[in-house]
């Protein structure tokens, strides 16, 4: 019957379809249900099965068969009405049926025309509406065959769709579990390649170990015994962590994890006492730990593209050889107070962050060469006054940022020869001057502070000037009263007994 497939045109469809439990029993219980291939003819079933298992072998797994099911379930429940309703009408009895009702639609009317024009008749409606009854049940029989022939119409489109639903289902299961070959055929290798650099070090020593790119999910603790190690790469792996042994690598001068998926860094990385560089970016960690201010021979240090919020409080009081400091695109909010003791930083990239503010020893940074805080946005509205003591900067972006004005002392910054103030709503300096350069920029902003000081000194000297006014009026009305006084003694010495609390008064 119409329900029923051909594995020629819906091979995949027919297989899972053959394996429903539901169908199978439908086809033992209902006599009036036309029984599935598989069952009618099960050498011709068997033989289809073993050829499409044969050139589709995932077709056989448990879980590709579970998801093949779900996704035809519209199917399942379709064949089940069409069984219950019954075969398709063939074309010569739809055009009856669709001719038929033509006819009845057309006697309808013909009969209302003449009920409408029968006189002395009273009962119009009621005999309209038998009329109307008698031809709906004459109509319900033709829509009832047009109706199946669309349900069938439309079932023949939903098996098309569900072939090829279950041929993508099949080819992304196909792509995964050859994913899942490599992958476990690389875990192999690299297994492999990890014990033979283990037994390479444990004969020779070793000074530099690449396991870059190797998708990597754990790094050995043996890897803590390799003595003399100098360079140890793991970039672009999918480590979660770093083990504790890392700190028997007393010699290690760098180090790279960088892209993994690392959330924290061990303690023990403190113990890295002649770590010069270390790239720990594009991670998932949230915090530095404490211990790694203890790495004081650190002169690079890459914590980019992480979610850190905030910085060691001690850093750059032990932290004082980095000379190159990368933490953009991180969530930081503020820089500690110690980050002015980094007299050798030379190099500071903060930008994409969330800093509200520089602290005031930030102008003790008097090395400090590049600087990128731009894209802070509206965190980020003002810069310290020590900012121009920064007389070594060349090259600095604050462009996409809310400053409105620039430090009062930003003129003295002469080594400056890059700025990009893009994006800020500056009020001082004008827009105009902007425009102009770094050059026209930083000459604004020292005659402005020449101006201010001159303003200064001028109030200064006003200031003095009033305070020894005040001082030669004071002294000239003492002295006047000192006159008086005596003159007063005198005369009352002279006309009147004395009194000697008078006299202590005066």
């Amino acid at each position: 019957m119409a329900t029923e497939l051909n594995p020629k045109n819906f091979p995949v469809l027919s297989y899972v379809l053959d394996r429903l439990p539901s169908f199978t029993a439908k086809s033992s219980s209902s006599s009036d249900v036309d029984p599935p291939p598989s069952k009618s003819d099960p050498s011709s079933s068997s033989n289809h099965s073993i050829e499409i298992v044969t050139q589709m072998p995932h077709l056989a797994h448990p879980d590709v068969l579970a998801s093949m099911t779900n996704a035809i379930a519209d199917v399942a429940q379709t064949r089940s009405v069409l069984r219950t309703l019954g075969p398709r009408p063939d074309h010569e009895t739809v055009d009856k049926a669709r001719a038929r009702l033509r006819e009845i639609d057309a006697s309808l009317s013909e009969s209302f025309e003449e009920i409408a024009l029968s006189p002395n008749d009273i009962d119009v409606a009621e005999k309209e509406q038998k009329r109307r009854e008698a031809v709906d049940q004459e109509k319900t029989w033709y829509n009832s065959i047009l109706k199946l022939n669309e349900l069938h119409e439309s079932y023949e489109k939903l098996l098309k769709e569900a072939e090829e639903r279950l041929v993508r289902i099949y080819e992304s299961a196909e792509k995964n579990a050859a994913a899942v070959a490599e992958e476990e055929a690389a875990v192999v290798e690299v297994n492999e390649e990890v014990v033979s650099i283990l037994q390479q070090a444990s004969e020779n020593p070793l000074d530099r170990v690449d396991l870059s790119g190797r998708k990597l999910k754990l790094l050995p603790e043996a890897f803590g015994k390799i003595q003399g190690l100098l360079v140890l790469n793991l970039y672009n792996n999918q480590l979660q962590a770093i083990p504790d042994s890392i700190a028997g690598l007393q010699n290690l001068l760098e180090l790279d994890v960088s892209t993994n998926f690392l959330e924290t860094l061990p303690d023990s990385i403190g113990l890295l006492s002649k770590l010069k560089i270390l790239n720990v970016s594009c991670n998932k960690l949230t915090t530095l730990p404490d211990s790694i201010c203890h790495c004081g021979s650190l002169v690079v240090l890459d914590a980019s593209y992480n979610n850190l919020t905030y910085l060691p409080t001690n850093i750059g009081f032990e932290l004082v050889k980095v000379e190159k400091l990368l933490i953009h695109l991180n969530k930081i909010r503020s820089l500690p107070t110690s980050i002015g003791e980094m007299r050798s930083l030379r190099y500071l990239d903060a930008h994409f962050n969330e800093l509200n503010g520089l602290p005031n020893s930030f102008g003790l940074l008097t090395n400090l060469e590049y600087l990128n805080l731009s894209s802070n946005f509206s965190d980020l509205q003002d810069l310290p006054a020590s900012f121009g003591d920064l007389i070594s900067l060349q090259e600095l972006d604050l462009s996409n940022n809310q400053i409105h004005s620039l430090p009062d002392a930003f003129g003295t910054l002469v080594n400056l020869t890059k700025l990009n103030l893009d994006q800020n709503p500056l009020v001082v300096p004008p827009e105009e001057v902007v425009k102009q350069g770094v050059d026209a920029v930083k000459m604004y902003m020292g005659k402005r502070w020449v101006s201010m000081l001159e303003e200064e000194e001028k109030l200064a000297n006003m200031k003095d000037e009033m305070d020894q006014t005040n001082t030669d009026w004071l002294t000239r009305t003492t002295s006047k009263l000192k006159t008086y006084v005596t003159e007063v003694t005198e005369y009352l010495g002279s006309n009147s007994p004395r009194d000697p609390y008078l006299d202590q008064q005066l």
